[in-house]
């Protein structure tokens, strides 16, 4: 069973920065592409989970949203089998819950996963 417990969410003002980690367990995580998504609040959890980065499951190729591109940069360290989402410039329109989940682009193409994790809050303050 696919288990994923993301961390380093906090309250920080604009144009500061944060970094994510997601920890993954219960799947072959050194050949799997992995993604962080974004919940803003207000809006429905189960339908409104935004992409914002993925990256392949050698670390080498990333793919941002355009909201996020030049702001963020995501990572991975399979030795750990952990992905990292590396937040500058945070403005307040980035305040959101944020996911990881593997296969960013099924879940993108499908609209479903059913192992989300408990998200880490992210606040900036204008």
């Amino acid at each position: 069973q696919v288990r994923l417990v993301e961390s380093g969410g906090g309250l920080v003002q604009a144009g500061g920065s944060l970094r994510l980690s997601c920890l993954a367990s219960g799947l072959t995580f050194s050949s799997t592409p992995m993604g962080w998504f974004r919940q803003a609040p207000g809006k429905e959890r189960k339908k409104e989970r935004e992409f914002v980065a993925a990256i392949d499951w050698k670390g080498r190729d990333t793919y941002y949203s355009d909201s996020v591109e030049g702001r963020f940069t995501m990572s991975r360290d399979n030795a750990k089998n952990t992905v990292y989402l590396e937040m500058n410039s945070l403005k307040p329109e980035d305040t959101a819950v944020y996911y990881c989940a593997p296969d960013p682009a099924l879940i993108v193409a499908s609209g479903r996963f059913s192992s989300w994790g408990q998200g880490t809050q992210v606040t900036v303050s204008s």
